[in-house]
């Protein structure tokens, strides 16, 4: 089969692409989609899809072919079916039935004769019959083939009007003149026209032997048109089917070489794109929508090209900035060190000896001499809690141990601990039930409740503190509520307060470094959760922060679904606790 796909000799594989309008590939990774030469990108045919079919019209060309066919098909059956029928019917409904009706004649003409000798020889009536029955069948039999003449061959027209005038003159001359004899004499006779009437009758036979051999011959004929009717219509069946057969193989085939084999090819050239070969080109040839096809293959490649490109730079600047993140961490390290060790040192050293000026010449100096050395020692404190809570905070998330199973209920207890002086000097009272097992670490759990609480305590705007501890199920976190019935904080400063230095409040009025939150969103958010100011209560000021539930309390039993852990302290009743002391206040 002609390959109608023939196209220009494309170009060898591995070959680069020309740039489009417009485009230029750079180390940044630009090139992509919405530049100007973009569009042109995709709306340029490939080269040679000008001389190429479509696969559509292919496939048309194809139908076409087999529409053609099929109708010649059915020309050529239909013709053999009406000759073979026409033949069919000239025999069945023609030549038969005049074959039939010559042997009534002649059969009603040996009646007549038969009737005639009888009635000759008996004088007797009854005898008589078959003549009058013969002449009957002979009008009815000359009727019939006279309805059929004109089918017949023109011999036997010719034959049946000298059978009739034959058949006319033996009854005029011999058969109606001896029974007249008879009937005149009333006993046998025997007429002297007897040879004569055998001799007519004869004649007559002889005739009606040219009519029938006549019709014969004709049926003959029509017989054989009828078997050689039969036999082109086999022939064209059979040719019609051999001739679809080899249509359709040569249509598969074609279809195959056209259109199968190209895309068998844009299927390999693309799994071998796939597989990581992006510099292997994909070009091919085939129908228009096949090259066309391969074409935004090919393009999709030299996209992926270019996007591997700038990722492969965008990588290479990660690493760059990895490394140097790196390196900032180390020197960040080893400030640390410093910090903790050589600047804690003079800084102490400061801190003493400004001390020990002010207890031993207080009172000896002028009040401004007392007020600059109370000055300086004041300062050497602060720089000296400022240094060990950055370096508290730089240390978060250091450590190499993994979280692991911790009780919120010993951090907690811990955590008072620790400020139990404060919280017996300003009467704080902390409610809460039993906490949940979390995934965190102890020391940094520890200091996340200290943290809330000392701010607690700090900001109670002069009235005992009280502080409600409630918790609650998040999906896979367990959600701690810390409510306490301080002075509060105003919605606009809900991300602020975790901001490391921001203090809302002047140093004088309440002391402090204005870290400890900073550090608690650090520690939380290095466990996997996350803390927030909860902004629509008004009676104080409530933290949420969330922490990871153990796998062992991920998939609760039905019956513990809704239930907090056996002595929990509900937000319900942590909200009532607060309004009872509010009113207990007032």
């Amino acid at each position: 089969m002609t390959d109608v796909n023939a196209g220009p000799q494309e170009s060898p594989a591995g070959s680069p692409p020309a740039p489009a309008n417009g485009e230029a590939e750079g180390a940044n990774g630009t090139g992509r989609a919405g530049r100007p030469g973009a569009v042109a990108d995709q709306t340029a045919a490939p080269p040679g899809d000008a001389g190429r079919w479509p696969l559509s019209r292919i496939i048309g060309v194809a139908l076409l072919i087999l529409l053609l066919f099929s109708l010649a098909a059915m020309v050529a059956g239909g013709i053999a079916l009406l000759s073979l029928q026409d033949n069919r019917q000239r025999v069945i409904a023609t030549l038969d039935p005049a074959a039939l009706q010559v042997q009534r004649l002649e059969i009603a003409l040996l009646d007549q004769e038969t009737g005639v000798r009888g009635y000759a020889l008996s004088a007797q009536l009854p005898f008589l019959t078959p003549y009058t029955n013969g002449v009957t069948e002979e009008q009815e039999a000359i009727k019939a083939l006279q309805a059929v003449i004109r089918q017949l061959p023109a011999g036997a027209a010719a034959g049946l009007a000298s059978v009739i005038t034959q058949a006319q003159s033996w009854r005029v001359d011999y058969a109606v003149p001896t029974i007249n004899q008879v009937s005149r004499a009333g006993k046998p006779v025997v007429s002297p026209d007897i040879l004569t009437g055998k001799a007519d009758f004869d004649a007559l036979r002889g005739r009606i032997g040219v009519l029938q051999a006549e019709i014969s011959v004709a049926r003959a004929g029509a017989v054989a048109a009828l078997n050689d009717s039969a036999t082109v219509l086999d022939a064209v069946f059979i040719a019609v089917a051999v001739g679809l057969a080899a249509i359709v193989v040569l249509l598969a085939l074609g279809l195959r070489a056209a259109v199968i084999r190209p895309l068998h090819r844009l299927a390999e050239q693309a799994r071998r794109v796939a597989d990581g070969d992006f510099g292997h080109e994909v070009s091919l040839t085939g129908p228009r929508e096949v090259t066309s096809l391969a074409a935004d293959v090919n393009r999709m490649r030299e996209r992926i090209l270019q996007e591997l490109s700038a990722t492969q730079n965008a990588n290479t600047a990660l690493q760059a900035h990895t490394q140097e993140l790196e390196r900032s961490n180390s020197e960040l390290e080893q400030f640390a060190y410093i910090a903790s060790h050589d600047l804690q040192e003079p800084l102490r050293k400061v801190a003493s000896f400004t001390q020990l000026l002010q207890r031993r010449y207080a009172g000896q100096l002028d009040a401004r001499a007392d007020q600059y050395i109370e000055f300086a020692a004041d300062g050497a404190k602060r720089m000296q809690a400022l240094i060990n809570d950055l370096l508290s905070y730089s240390r978060v998330g250091r450590s190499a141990r993994e979280p692991a199973l911790v009780s919120s209920d010993a951090a907690l207890t811990q955590a008072r601990n620790n400020l139990a002086a404060a919280m017996e000097e300003t009467g704080a009272t902390v409610e809460t039930g039993h906490l949940p097992l979390v995934l965190a670490e102890l020391t940094l759990l520890t200091a996340v409740f200290q943290n809330l609480l000392s701010n607690a305590l700090k900001f109670s705007g002069g009235k005992p503190p009280r502080i409600v501890i409630t918790t609650s199920r998040e999906g896979p976190f367990w959600q701690f509520s810390f409510t306490d019935s301080g002075i509060g904080i105003e919605p606009e400063y809900a991300e602020r307060i975790f901001v490391i230095f921001q203090r809302l409040n002047e140093r004088s009025a309440y002391a402090g470094t204005g870290i400890g939150l900073a550090m608690t969103r650090k520690i939380i958010e290095y466990f996997g959760g996350r803390i927030w100011l909860d902004t629509t209560y008004t009676e104080g000021a409530r933290f949420l922060f969330t922490l990871p539930m153990p796998d062992e309390t991920m998939n609760p039993t039905p019956e513990d679904e809704i239930a907090e852990p056996s002595g929990t302290l509900t937000q319900e009743a942590a909200d009532a606790l607060l309004r009872e002391d509010e009113e207990a206040d007032v």
